[in-house]
This record gives C-alpha cells, sequence and structure tokens, in this order.
C-alpha cells in the first residue's frame, strides 16, 4: 500500500483519517517496522510528515518481532526482552509492552493463537522471558516454578569494587504501597537469596554473575543496593547520580533452566549479554 503525503500532520493521525483501517491495525504496523516513509522505515507516532513524502506501508509480510526468538515450539516461545520495555501493561501504558509484541506476532500465523506470559522482568531489565502458547502449558510451568527452575543467572555491573569476591546475600524483604521493595527484619519479610561471583573489574566498576535461588520482586537490584554496590543505571534503588553514559539499567537475564514438562528434559536457554556492557565494564 503507497500514499503520497498531502499535508504536513503527525503519522498517525494522518494515516487514521487517509486509511478505512481502525486504529489498532495501523499501530500494529508501526510497532511491527511495517510503514517505510521515503525508503526509511518509522516506528514513531508521531513522526511529523510533509507534503510530499512517500509512505509504503507492507500489509503482505507476516508480522516479526523486534527483537530476537531464543526457542520456539509447539508449546512455548522464548524471547530476549530488550532493556526499556514493559513485559505486561499498566494503567498507563498498554500496547508498547512485551507481551503485546508477542501476541502479534502468534496472532499474524494465525488470528486463533493465544499466548500466557510465565513470568516477568522488570522493564528496565533485559533477557530471557518464557511465554507459554496454552493455558495448561502457563499453569505447569507457573505451578512447579520453584522446583522446575534449575538455575537462574543474570550479569550486572554494579558501582564500586567488591571487597568479596563472591558471596551469598540472604535478606528478608518487603515491598510498600508505593511499590519500593527494602530490606527489613520483620518476620513477614519474604527470603531473598543471591549468590554472586565477581568476573570483571575497571577501576570504579565490577561485573556480577548471579545466581537466585529465590524470585522476589526486584531482589537483585536491592540486595546489591543494601551492601552499597547499587546496579549501574538503577534509578529507582541507587543514591548515586546516573551516569550519562548509563542509558539503560545494567542487569540481563543471561540464562534461565527449567524442567521442560513436554520434552521431559532440562531445558538450557541462554541469552548473550548486550555488546553496551562489555563497552562500560571497561570504563
Amino acid at each position: 500500500m503507497k500514499l503520497v503525503v498531502k499535508r504536513k500532520s503527525e503519522l498517525l493521525p494522518y494515516l487514521e483519517a487517509e486509511l478505512d483501517m481502525p486504529k489498532k491495525k495501523i499501530k500494529s504496523y508501526l510497532v511491527h517496522g511495517m510503514i517505510d516513509i521515503n525508503h526509511q522505515k518509522v516506528t514513531q507516532y508521531n513522526f511529523p510528515l510533509e507534503v510530499g513524502m512517500k509512505i509504503e506501508i507492507d500489509t503482505k509480510t507476516k508480522k516479526q518481532l523486534p527483537f530476537t526468538i531464543l526457542y520456539e515450539d509447539n508449546f512455548i516461545l522464548v524471547v530476549d526482552k530488550p532493556s526499556n520495555l514493559l513485559t505486561i501493561a499498566t494503567s498507563k501504558e498498554k500496547e508498547k509492552t512485551l507481551y503485546h509484541y508477542v501476541r502479534e506476532y502468534v496472532k499474524s500465523k494465525n488470528k486463533n493463537n493465544k499466548i500466557f506470559v510465565v513470568h516477568r522482568l522488570d522493564r528496565d531489565t533485559s533477557g530471557i522471558v518464557l511465554f507459554a502458547k496454552d493455558e495448561k502449558t502457563k499453569n505447569d510451568f507457573q505451578k512447579n516454578w520453584n522446583t522446575d527452575t534449575k538455575n537462574r543467572e543474570y550479569i550486572a555491573i554494579v558501582h564500586g569494587i567488591m571487597e568479596k569476591k563472591s558471596d551469598c546475600l540472604v535478606n528478608r524483604l518487603l515491598e510498600t504501597k508505593t511499590n519500593h521493595v527494602y530490606v527489613t527484619e520483620k518476620k513477614e519479610g519474604k527470603e531473598a537469596i543471591t549468590n554472586y561471583q565477581v568476573i570483571k573489574e575497571s577501576n570504579l566498576y565490577s561485573m556480577l554473575k548471579i545466581k537466585i535461588e529465590t524470585g522476589r520482586k526486584n531482589q537483585i537490584r536491592v540486595q546489591l543496593a543494601n551492601i552499597n554496590h547499587p546496579i549501574v543505571g538503577d534509578k529507582k534503588y541507587s543514591k548515586k547520580k546516573r551516569e550519562e553514559t548509563s542509558s539503560r539499567l545494567y542487569l540481563h537475564a543471561s540464562k534461565l533452566q527449567i524442567f521442560y514438562k513436554q520434552k521431559n528434559d532440562i531445558l538450557t536457554l541462554e541469552s548473550k549479554l548486550p555488546d553496551s556492557f562489555h563497552k562500560f565494564i571497561r570504563k
């Protein structure tokens, strides 16, 4: 589908006015990178249009995910979530989420396809996220998550040089009404266990390999901040000023090993560490 722009406007309202197409469908073409303007891919809803620009919408190609699929079969789909993307919708953001992208992808293959979130990552954390393609598979994973998950590894870059090059952090965590998690001595706090090992150092920072034994909300971020080694780029739990160079939270879910009932075997999933981690630790 091709259009020539007739008036100045922002992209989304212009397409709404010019096309006999639901707004939701137009947004879907945008987020999946299926709209070109003057032969360049555009995903911004508010992209400024000028008279004479040429718009081309690819309505035939099946939608592709804007991030890597790590594993897919008839029961599950595992993706490599980028940083700064919600796993599921909130009251403020409904569409720019990992779930929305994955749902659109599976439905582009068959409109009756469904997708279910098995576990989540924080918005700012990148790495492995597992989805199920049917509710029974989702329930099986979630019901047995703590026993069937054999290994969960993360890579983080933290402020400072660690005095202990490896350690096991054990704390109780509580969450406030404003969704802030903190370390507490109170019995009602939920136990969080985080193991770390230093794998690289620079003058100011340490790169850690982290294995978690529990899956509490924000536990890695909170426990490292509690020992005065907050994760670089953590605006929520670090008291340090966020560096201009740290455009993201340096926490990445790098490995997941889980018992996969359908294959009666351990499924090992790994995500390559983003290049930005290697560049940052050289500082």
